[in-house]
């Protein structure tokens, strides 16, 4: 079955006259449609999911407002040990060396396992259904990026291709929740694949452009934010953007600190998983009774900041009630995304960052909602570390070019100063290819003096013949290194010399080791020599190890370098360039 699937897939290609990137492209784009009907599925369970518990569908904050307290606090808990128990049971499912889609495409084949994700996915929709406090994207860019994985593995494409079309997939998945297909194509690009190579960047842009038109054509299409028309903003205001920029790159990290100590503090009541996701959805059905908008994932609440006037005063309050009932939700360990929650909570800095400005010059500057729409990409690239990205989102949401000078700024901004903090962001594979990116730099600038160790086999010149024979005897070594009384290196006796002295029962009671020793045998290694400068040496040393020394001109004896330690660092400088 195999084979006949192959083969009628190179004879159509034979017969379009296609190269296997021009077919690429045209498996993206079945993707994208694919990926966008998987997104678009994961909705629908949400709004059925929805009607079943409360008997109406929409935005979640309404329906809380709608209901009693005692409701508020017990679908979300409920909901949360549901979602415990179908986490339990993925977790018996065999998950694979890659489960997530990030790390299918970043160090895996491009296989996505099918139950394990699936139940994942289950888990999340129980999570998201009863009001958790979680983005939506997450499960639904993880489905995206199965169906492609799915459509990979029947065409039988090898890992490299099946890699491409699962960061395709994602893109699908990316611009079907936010209706941005170039911040879609991007977001892949930079954040998972990290790194713009057209080979992989065409595919991912057709599908993200295929996704987009088939969302667009489906019924009940409307963009994820309706956003206002951004204003024209004066010369002089760009300032309090750049102010904004460094007030979201400070403030994400700490954020995101926030989600990890949750993540901690659940970790450690040692709770059952169900248990502990029902008291995650309990604490968040607690908060909802004073505040109902920290009920889904904020799309509402953004919305209605960019259009309606709001006390600065309840904007915090609900800002802060949002960004706990995120924690802990997130550090209960629900299944789902941070990212629309991320968006949610730049808005309202902005916002608030905006209302403050305007209170103090009023007929100088922007309404807050301007500096909501900015806040959201300055507190999304902080947090992603990928700023073309954020600012490509709020560009396609605006469609706006006034927005892009003072959107530019703020996002430049607030991910140097996240950068330069603690460089933490919300994805693991960023974490990973910046800690990558950091030994690579580490190891090219690696010399000699941090591989030295010491040398054991080391002898005086008139060392006597006996002791030459201990250590051969003792240590299972090739060379044994002369020294003088001030330690400088002069040469090496070799073993194969002691072997053959041995052998022609020559008169050795009256030798010393300088008698057969060779100066300027050994390759001498110095401490500020570099790892390439050192393998040389060893191209032409068929030992383990040579003497380090000072320099040429003090040839003290410092050690010796192994080849092994040597090779582990190459290895690993080659690993990270992968």
């Amino acid at each position: 079955m195999r084979n006949a699937l192959l083969k009628y897939r190179f004879r159509l290609q034979n017969w379009l006259r296609m190269s296997e990137s021009h077919a690429m492209l045209l498996w993206a784009a079945v993707i994208g449609f694919v990926g966008s009907l998987a997104t678009i599925a994961f909705r629908e369970c949400i709004e059925a999911v929805q009607y079943l518990l409360t008997g109406h569908s929409g935005s979640f904050v309404e329906i809380a407002k709608g209901l009693s307290w005692q409701m508020r606090v017990l679908l979300p808990t409920g909901g949360g040990v549901v979602a415990g128990l179908i986490l339990l049971w993925a977790k018996r499912m065999p998950a694979g060396a890659a489960s997530d889609y990030m790390e299918a495409v970043a160090i895996g084949d491009g296989r996505i396992p099918i139950r394990h994700t699936l139940l994942r996915s289950l888990s999340s929709l129980a999570t998201v259904g009863s009001g958790g406090s979680i983005g939506r994207e997450g499960p639904m860019v993880q489905l995206a990026a199965l169906c492609a994985s799915l459509v990979g593995r029947f065409a039988h494409f090898p890992s490299s291709r099946m890699r491409l079309l699962v960061a395709c997939g994602a893109a699908a998945g990316i611009t079907s929740a936010y209706n941005a297909p170039i911040a879609g194509a991007f977001f892949v690009t930079e954040i998972v694949l990290g790194a713009l190579v057209m080979e992989s960047f065409g595919p991912v842009v057709v599908a993200s452009v295929v996704a987009n038109i088939t969302m667009r054509e489906l019924p009940g299409y409307k963009p994820a934010y309706e956003m206002p028309y951004f204003p024209e903003v004066a010369g002089v205001e760009i300032i309090l953007f750049v102010v904004l920029g460094v007030i979201a790159g400070l403030l994400a990290p700490q954020f995101l600190r926030l989600l990890e100590l949750s993540k901690a503090l659940f970790r450690k009541t040692r709770l059952p998983l169900p248990l502990r996701l029902g008291l995650g959805g309990l604490l968040v059905g607690l908060l909802s009774v004073r505040v109902p908008e920290v009920w889904g994932n904020g799309y509402s609440v953004v919305n209605s900041l960019l259009h309606t006037d709001w006390l600065w005063s309840t904007v915090l309050i609900v800002m802060i009630y949002k960004i706990v009932a995120t924690a802990l939700t997130t550090g209960s360990g629900a299944v789902g995304g941070i990212f629309t929650p991320t968006l949610f909570v730049g808005a309202a800095i902005g916002f608030l960052f905006g209302d403050a400005a305007h209170m103090l010059w009023p007929h100088a500057i922007s309404q807050p909602f301007a500096y909501a729409m900015v806040g959201m990409g300055a507190f999304l690239a902080a947090a992603t570390n990928a700023p073309l990205m954020a600012i490509l989102m709020i560009f396609e949401m605006t469609l706006s070019y006034q927005v892009v000078l003072p959107l530019m700024l703020s996002c430049v901004v607030a991910y140097v100063i996240a950068r330069s903090l603690d460089g933490n962001s919300m994805y693991e594979i960023t974490l990973k290819r910046h800690r990558d990116a950091a030994e690579r730099i580490r190891l090219r600038g690696t010399h000699m003096s941090e591989l030295i160790k010491p040398a054991e086999t080391v002898l005086p010149k008139d060392a006597p013949f006996s002791e030459v024979t201990r250590i051969f005897l003792q240590y299972p070594v090739k060379y044994i290194y002369i020294t003088d009384q001030e330690n400088r290196y002069l040469g090496v006796v070799a073993l194969q010399d002691v072997t053959s002295l041995l052998l022609d029962k020559d008169d050795i009671g009256t030798k010393c080791a300088g008698d057969f020793m060779r100066t300027h045998f050994l390759h001498e290694v110095t401490p500020d020599m570099s790892l390439g400068e050192a393998l040389q040496l060893f191209l032409d040393h068929q030992g383990e190890r040579l003497p380090v020394i000072s320099s040429t001109e003090d040839p003290r004896l410092l050690g010796v370098v192994f080849k092994t330690s040597l090779l582990d660092a190459y290895f690993r400088l080659d690993r990270s360039d992968e």
